[in-house]
C-alpha cells in the first residue's frame, strides 16, 4: 500500500490574504466561502493537491523543513520568478547557474519558502 498527497497545509496569520497570493501563483480562485478573518482558507489548484491555510498565533521563526517546488507551465523560470516577485514574493536565495540550470528560492508574504525550477521546456532544451 502507498499514500498520495491530498493536501498541503500552510500555517499563517492571515488566511484570506495568503490564500489570495497563492491563488495568483496557481492561477485559481479562492473558494467562495472563504472570507477575511476566517481561521481557514482553501485553494483547489488545477492538477495539484488542495492547499489549506490555517491561522496560527505564532510567526515563522526558522527555515521551512519542507517546501513546494514550482515548475512554470507557460513561461520560463526567470519570467516566473519576476511574476512572483511582482505578486509580493521576496527572493531568499539564487541557485541559478551560468549554464541555465538551478533554481530560485522565494518566500511568500508571510515568509514561507518555495522554489521556482526550470520549466519542462527549459529542461528538454538542455537535455
Amino acid at each position: 500500500m502507498s499514500s498520495g498527497v491530498r493536501s498541503v497545509t500552510i500555517d499563517c496569520h492571515d488566511t484570506y490574504a495568503l490564500a489570495g497570493f497563492w491563488a495568483e501563483v496557481y492561477g485559481c480562485d479562492r473558494q467562495p466561502d472563504d472570507f477575511p478573518g476566517d481561521p481557514e482558507a482553501m485553494l483547489l489548484p488545477p492538477g495539484g493537491p488542495m492547499v489549506i491555510f490555517v491561522q496560527v498565533p505564532e510567526g515563522k521563526t526558522v527555515k521551512n523543513r519542507m517546501h513546494v517546488c514550482l515548475e512554470p507551465a507557460d513561461r520560463n523560470r526567470d519570467a516566473e520568478v519576476e511574476r512572483l516577485l511582482a505578486l509580493g514574493a521576496t527572493q531568499v536565495d539564487d541557485q541559478r547557474r551560468p549554464d541555465g540550470t538551478g533554481w530560485v528560492v522565494l518566500a511568500d508574504p508571510e515568509g514561507n519558502e518555495f522554489c521556482v525550477l526550470r520549466s519542462a521546456a527549459e529542461r528538454a532544451a538542455t537535455a
